[in-house]
């Protein structure tokens, strides 16, 4: 039997209820309810249960969640239950940023090394890292097994970039470039824009 295709908006939400739990563990609970983690994220107690029961049974009914259980069921479903290391291509303003913060390894990720196709910046350091020519990105990817990769190049490299990383065997690319990439379908493409997240809001206001 085919495993069951869980929509893609329900895996999206997995991640928000990882990092409310979580906070609850900082904050030394040991329980918690549907109904809590919807009140803190915004979503109905019936749409967390529904999220939660496609993968199994993790609380019962007049007990709640156990909040360290829960957390570590989330981190195996999401794949976060180890380190998974990638690489950064383009230091820019918005690369250096991405390359400087810290929040990465704690949550399953780590940067290894950081690309840039420009020689005044090649040999240059960036937070902890020393900039590598993006001339030996493939050979690099391949070499190292990396299979997620950070796009902060200008739009018009974005594409190209992508094609390169794809070649080399990368399954899995964060995009901070302004455009779409066209990729296979068994590469997963994610994009973060502000813009866009800024013209939502200003939808809702008068």
């Amino acid at each position: 039997m085919a495993p069951v295709k869980i929509p893609d908006i329900v895996v999206g939400r997995l991640p928000l209820y990882l990092r409310a739990l979580e906070i609850m563990v900082d904050d030394n609970r040991e329980i918690t309810s549907s109904q809590e983690l919807g009140d803190r994220l915004g979503i109905s107690s019936a749409q967390i249960r529904k999220d939660l029961s496609q993968f199994g049974e993790f609380g019962k009914q007049g007990t709640g969640y156990n909040v360290s259980f829960l957390v570590k069921k989330l981190k195996e479903i999401l794949h976060v239950n180890k380190t998974w290391p990638m690489v950064l291509v383009g230091v820019g303003d918005l690369g250096r940023a991405v390359a400087d913060y810290g929040g990465f390894t704690p949550r399953g990720f780590k940067v290894e090394t950081v690309y840039d196709s420009d020689p005044q910046k090649i040999g240059k350091q960036v937070g902890t890292f020393t900039i590598r020519d993006a001339s030996r990105l493939g050979d690099d990817l391949a070499k190292n097994g990396i299979k997620i990769v950070m796009l902060a190049v200008p739009t018009a490299s974005a594409q190209d970039v992508a094609d390169r990383v794809i070649k080399a065997g990368v399954t899995a690319i964060l995009c901070y470039s302004s455009t779409s990439i066209s990729a296979p379908s068994k590469v997963h493409v994610e994009y973060i824009d502000p813009v866009l997240h800024l013209q939502r809001m200003t939808y809702y206001m008068r």
